[in-house]
């Protein structure tokens, strides 16, 4: 039975890369903290195993689930064997490229159409699993790519993209990175700069605010801060992505400043939309804002925010008032008390009917584990 020394170094050696090039790369990624060649031999040799924090960012660099990594042989093995089959099960494509082909063979939907199906696909997201979504998605993006001919088209299409993205956790590898990355080429073709920044905004909100990808969510944070100083949802995600980046970071100067200027341009651009991904509502900045303050460890900032958020969120989204207990979690495992942020969180989660559980909850509850 494999270890999970031994699938570090399988995947190591996959990637063509050294103990020493792992080291770097694992540095790079985790930023505050150092690792050496020295550690990598000893986690493949089975003479130390790696900690929460080090096998997120393994999951990270080896471009794999955090599952492939974890201490449960079970979960590696069926990892191992998920590598071995195919990507795609052999009903799965047919479904796919019959609905494609049907799609083909009748009328072309319209522009309405593809407007509607992104709104429903943005309500849908706030309380149905990833699985669900990315299975819809799927078959919908099989028939759009066939007709992105048209600007238009193409702002539809990365919106599409971006969301389904967000089904793959930032460290599953680099799959929701290399969506993210098409997705912005979409915008880019859109001719729309709302869009271009949009797109990359909500992409680095959805890495910094998992804590994932660091480096790459800052990269796209300043592209659509770049594109655009114009007040605007994209914005307002860009700004917190990279609020949470310095944050995760150890610098509280920063991502105060950030969460500042965030807190002014939501003043200008916050929506209206209460249940959807594509909008920010006062509910929802002040879930990110939530947990800005609690990785900042800044309590009385996130039980203001936990308040406004907790009144205004609405009853249909139970899974967002979960975001907020955990966040309560780690504020007291940040403050010395992790066996009890942990036993909190985890109530919090365990409440929470399991259709409803999110990757990006199960990530807070990784980073509250790791204090």
């Amino acid at each position: 039975m494999h270890t999970t020394g031994e699938v570090i170094r399988e995947l190591r050696l996959h990637q063509g890369w050294s103990q020493s090039t792992l080291a770097t790369k694992l540095c790079e990624e985790a930023q505050r903290a150092t690792v050496t060649r020295e550690d990598v031999s000893r986690w493949e040799l089975g003479k130390r195993t790696p900690g929460p924090f080090w096998l997120r960012h393994l999951a990270t660099v080896l471009e794999v689930p955090l599952t492939a990594l974890e201490s449960d042989p079970v979960k590696r093995r069926t990892f191992l064997t998920n590598v071995a089959a195919t990507a795609i099960a052999p009903v799965v494509a047919s479904d796919l490229i019959e609905h494609g082909f049907a799609a083909a063979l009748t009328k072309r939907p319209t522009l309405d159409h593809w407007h509607a199906k992104l709104a429903a696909y943005g309500n849908d997201y706030m309380s149905l699993g990833a699985s669900e979504i990315q299975r819809r998605l799927a078959s919908d993006l099989v028939v759009l790519q066939q007709q992105v001919d048209k600007p238009r088209i193409w702002d539809v299409a990365a919106k599409l993209m971006t969301l389904y993205g967000k089904t793959f956790p930032g460290n599953d590898g680099s799959k929701a990175v290399n969506w993210y990355l098409m997705a912005m080429q979409a915008a880019d073709r859109s001719e729309d700069d709302s869009a271009r920044v949009w797109v990359r905004g909500r992409a680095a909100i959805a890495l910094g605010y998992e804590g994932a990808s660091l480096s790459v969510a800052e990269t796209f944070a300043n592209q659509a801060l770049a594109i655009s100083d114009k007040p605007s949802l994209g914005r307002l995600n860009a700004l917190f992505g990279k609020a949470h980046v310095a944050a995760i970071r150890g610098d509280g100067r920063a991502a105060k400043a950030l969460l500042e200027e965030g807190r002014r341009v939501f003043d200008v651009a916050g929506s209206e939309e209460q249940e959807s991904d594509y909008a920010v509502p006062l509910w929802r900045v002040n879930v990110f804002t939530s947990l800005l303050a609690a990785r900042l460890g800044d309590e009385r900032t996130a039980l203001r925010a936990q308040e406004v958020a907790a009144k205004h969120l609405p009853a249909s989204l139970p899974r967002f008032a979960t975001h907020l207990e955990m966040h309560r979690g780690l504020m007291l495992a940040r403050a010395g008390d992790r066996t009890g942020g942990v036993v909190y969180a985890r109530s919090a989660l365990d409440k929470l009917p399991p259709e409803k559980h999110s990757l990006t909850l199960r990530m807070l509850m990784s980073e509250i584990e790791q204090g």
